[in-house]
């Protein structure tokens, strides 16, 4: 399968595509008003600490604190006890701490933090307090695995005794020479960070990782891309500087686009992004998911819409399943949708088949970069898995809440709005001495007032013995309303 990234740069704006068989797979984004800050680290100061929850509140200059929790903190990890010590042995408010974002702020809640700090590379990533050595669990051939620990232990115990060092992925067959260097790098890194810190007022950026364009290389680079196209010449030649210091045998992949079209029409992915923000998503066969981000979890219910299949009904059913789970699992990583996932798939008795359907989920999200686990069907027929959240959705990106239903997804009715105006009214006759009043309301509200419901609207004024005077008013929503005493 042909796997491509492609690099759109625009004046307050990065967009980063990952496309794989001619289709977007990943979709990535970074602003200039809104910087992911996942990795960054923080000198921070704490603001509030929880002993209920373990737990306290640091502040690092974001707009809302951030979040501490006792097992995301060095002396708690260093324990090795079934349970970590009290925050209030550990934390005083006041108190500054050097701390790392592991998840972006999402909606109304404040970032994550940790104070296991890890600082990564191309090939390494650095523990600065933890002394332990490991490799990626991605990389599963056990014999690469044994080589690269056996040169991490070595290099471990030559260069940074002190320090943890874990391999990454990327690190598959690379040889002790590179990935010295790698660690070598790190470690002037961390010692510049640990200067930086010393001088650093609270709430202050200490590190911060590589810009979006540049951390998609050091990230998603496998030799299975086979190329990188970037839109902007000066952004294509700062990239193969990168490249060339810490990914040398990629360099030659990057090269400049200078097609008419923008980069994005390429496969499809404007497109791709535009309808990830739909809640419906067409299945080839005919049927479709519906798919439902919510604060606590994302649903997604399969529907056989209009496929009839051809030969019996759990044949049909099967094959609108085992469709439906490639396509949950590209949705996944399109939209980057974290957290707890619920699907439900078309009751299936057969075993047989709810486990060609698991397998079949399981096998498409193998590529996926985000860590999941995936249950059985549950007795309700549904299954549950979670997806690693670390930062922000497609649809948190790119919308907001909707003004005229303040997110809800729905409105209130005309009729709905009609007989609250109505309450109003009454209301207000009785807490002012009135002559009058005045109704500022949707011109289709005033208009279901005026036309279908007038004896209403006249049986009102009777019974408040005062007039009612209802105006239009364009700007207004359907559900917003104005009762003004006259």
């Amino acid at each position: 399968m042909s796997t491509e990234i492609l690099v759109n740069i625009g004046p307050q704006e990065t967009r980063v595509a990952l496309v794989e068989g001619g289709s977007a797979q990943e979709v990535h984004m970074q602003r200039a008003s809104r910087h992911g800050l996942t990795g960054n680290i923080y000198k921070g100061v704490v603001q509030r600490v929880l002993p209920g929850m373990q737990a306290a509140f640091v502040e690092i200059g974001l707009e809302r604190t951030a979040f501490l929790h006792v097992n995301d903190m060095v002396v708690a990890a260093a324990a090795h006890s079934a349970s970590p010590p009290l925050i209030t042995q550990l934390l005083r408010e006041g108190e500054k701490v050097l701390v790392q974002i592991v998840k972006d702020p999402i909606g109304s809640k404040g970032a994550r933090l940790s104070s296991l700090l890890s600082i990564p590379s191309r090939y390494l990533v650095l523990l600065p307090h933890e002394a332990h050595v490991g490799v990626s669990a991605r990389l599963e051939d056990e014999a690469e695995r044994t080589r690269l620990k056996g040169i991490l232990d070595e290099l471990q115990q030559r260069l940074a005794p002190r320090f943890g060092v874990i391999a990454r992925t990327a690190a598959d067959g690379v040889g002790a020479e590179a990935l010295e260097a790698d660690l070598n790098f790190l470690l002037r890194l961390w010692s510049d960070v640990a200067t930086q810190t010393k001088s650093a007022p609270p709430g202050t950026l200490v590190h911060g990782d590589l810009p979006l364009s540049m951390r998609i290389l050091r990230d998603l680079l496998g030799t299975h891309v086979e190329r990188v196209r970037i839109d902007s010449a000066e952004e294509c030649v700062r990239l193969r500087e990168f490249a060339q210091t810490f990914i040398p045998h990629a360099a030659p992949l990057v090269e400049l686009y200078e097609g008419a079209a923008p980069i994005f029409d390429l496969y499809g992915v404007e497109d791709d992004i535009s309808r990830a923000l739909d809640r419906r998503v067409e299945l080839k066969s005919g049927g479709h998911l519906i798919i439902d981000q919510t604060e606590a979890m994302t649903t997604i219910d399969v529907n056989t819409g209009a496929y009839i299949g051809h030969r019996n009904l759990e044949e049909t059913v099967l094959k609108t399943n085992l469709e439906a789970a490639q396509a949950i699992a590209r949705q996944l990583r399109l939209r980057n949708l974290g957290g707890i996932i619920i699907i439900d798939f078309i009751d299936m008795k057969s075993e047989d088949h709810r486990g060609q359907v698991l397998r079949a989920l399981e096998r498409s999200l193998a590529a996926d970069h985000a860590r999941t686990q995936i249950h059985p069907f549950s007795p309700l027929g549904l299954v549950e898995m979670t997806r690693k959240r670390t930062r922000e959705s497609l649809g948190h990106i790119l919308c907001e809440p909707c003004p005229a239903c303040s997110g809800r997804g729905t409105i209130k009715t005309v009729e709905t709005v009609a007989h609250e105006i109505a309450r109003e009214v009454q209301r207000a006759a009785r807490q002012f001495e009135a002559k009058g009043f005045l109704v500022l309301a949707a011109p289709h509200v005033v208009q279901k007032l005026v036309e279908e419901q007038p004896a209403g609207l006249t049986a009102l004024e009777a019974t408040l013995n005062r007039p009612i005077r209802l105006q239009s008013e364009a700007g207004y929503t359907q559900e917003s309303f104005d009762v003004v005493p006259l």
